[in-house]
């Protein structure tokens, strides 16, 4: 490619956060390097997110703001992609006539031949209804050396009548078992010592593959991924409360690197609610399952998601959330106003929609419940001496260090005067808590970041 400097900015979960670290492993095997901004790259490229109304409006946004720069420099590239090209597709280039390429979620690979074909023959739209390889078959460029995303299943076969994704990422499809034991042991070798394994239910991993009796599931894969050198901490998202399984909890508790962590998203408490949801289950098999998680994994902190206000939620079911959440006591939780998405089955409850007073009252105090469990949570952890994985300066504060827990908690502390290189362990006493963090004092450093023993091959 002529283009020589690229910048990607990403929207959305952890899933487009991958596909970037793909499509920059791409540009930089073709020889190109990564530009501090828009204004220094001579291609931009934006990974969209289409899950809530917000994303779609901020994307469009900063995609007008590229209008004049095209103009100042007609050879800069524009290429969109991500799940709201998948969903707009040509919308995006009529709404932005400067957009040089659109691709979707499926053909990240096409990405570096459509911006060569856009070159030669002007604005190309792909967008592909199947992928033909897991984004982990590309290569990629990760921001830290010491952690990493894995993607062990793309799609997803639920029905919720609030989202998107089904349409944008397509059916479900597992990845085979060894090639996610062969990319862990890669990554180990290079240096990473956390990973997270990626799908949009994690928990369903494996039904779709195998013959005969032996089919693989997510606790065989948890387990396999433990017994690899090197990993010291594993991590998932996001699974779904319906297929949290007995055999999964038991391999979270006996699994030395799986971390006591689990996000489990409850979307709303009252069943009636869930029943229009389609989320297959009700506040109380939610409940039990969240008590059986906890009986066996000492120590685990749970997170969640919560929609306020989805359509024809009354008084009576709010006050169901509120009681489930404030029963749940969550470490943390991501809270969302219902956002109609076009092509749901929610989107056409148009008659069923809450006027914005009353959802933001009811995020007003949904948000006052699950700050004050955060908080008790945390609180509880005062004294503590925890093992962090340093994630390094924080953005705030530049005298202080980040890491996190096992937990996932994010802890501030003031490193030793040599201080501490992201991917090292540290053990730090926390001190005192806020309802999204901790701040603790430095003990003494556990180990260094992961030395990469990877032998380079020359593939001439």
């Amino acid at each position: 490619m002529t283009a020589r400097r690229f910048w990607i900015r990403t929207f959305g979960c952890q899933m487009n956060e991958h596909d970037s670290e793909r499509l920059a492993g791409l540009f930089s095997a073709r020889g190109m390097e990564p530009a501090a901004s828009a204004d220094d790259a001579d291609l931009v490229v934006f990974n969209t997110c289409c899950v809530r109304e917000n994303a779609d409006n901020k994307f469009y946004g900063h995609l007008g703001d590229l209008k004049a720069l095209k103009r100042q420099r007609p050879d800069l590239q524009i290429a969109v992609g991500g799940c709201l090209a998948q969903k707009d597709r040509e919308l995006i280039q009529r709404r932005a006539g400067h957009v040089d390429v659109v691709f979707g979620t499926h053909n990240l690979a096409h990405a570096v031949d459509l911006l060569e074909r856009a070159r030669l023959e002007g604005p190309v739209m792909e967008i592909l209804e199947e992928s033909e390889a897991f984004p982990s078959a590309l290569p990629a460029r990760r921001d830290v050396d010491h952690a990493a995303w894995v993607t062990i299943q793309i799609g997803c076969d639920n029905t919720c009548a609030f989202c998107i994704v089904p349409a944008v990422r397509g059916k479900e499809q597992s990845r085979r078992l060894g090639d996610i034991v062969r990319e862990v042991e890669e990554l180990a070798a290079d240096g990473v010592s956390e990973i997270t394994l990626l799908g949009q239910n994690v928990n369903s991993y494996g039904r779709d593959l195998g013959a005969g009796q032996y089919k693989p599931r997510f606790a065989d894969l948890l387990r396999a991924v433990d017994a690899i050198p090197g990993i010291r901490r594993v991590r998932f998202t996001s699974p779904h409360p319906k297929d949290l399984r007995p055999e999964t909890i038991a391999a979270m508790a006996e699994c030395r690197s799986v971390c006591e962590h689990l996000h489990l998203p409850l979307q709303a408490g009252s069943d009636r609610t869930l029943a229009r949801m389609h989320r297959g289950y009700t506040a109380e098999r939610y409940l039990e399952r969240l008590r059986a998680a906890r009986a066996a994994i000492p120590d685990l902190a749970v997170t969640t998601d919560l929609i306020v206000g989805f359509p024809g939620e009354t008084e009576d079911d709010f006050a169901a959330t509120l009681a489930v959440v404030e029963g749940a006591g969550y470490d943390a939780a991501y809270t969302f106003v219902f956002s109609p998405r076009p092509g749901t089955e929610a989107a056409a409850w148009v008659d069923d929609f809450l006027p914005q007073a009353v959802t933001a009252e009811r995020m007003r105090r949904l948000t006052a419940v699950v700050e004050r469990s955060a908080l008790a949570r945390h609180e509880a952890r005062v004294g503590r001496t925890e093992e962090v994985l340093v994630e390094g300066p924080s953005k705030k504060d530049a005298t202080m260090t980040t890491g996190r827990t096992r937990q996932n908690k994010l802890v501030h502390f003031r490193a030793p005067g040599d201080g501490l290189r992201p991917g090292a362990f540290a053990e730090v006493t926390v001190d005192s808590a806020a309802p999204h963090f901790l701040r603790g004092s430095f003990v003494r450093k556990t180990a260094d970041p992961a030395r990469r023993v990877r032998i380079p091959v020359d593939a001439s």
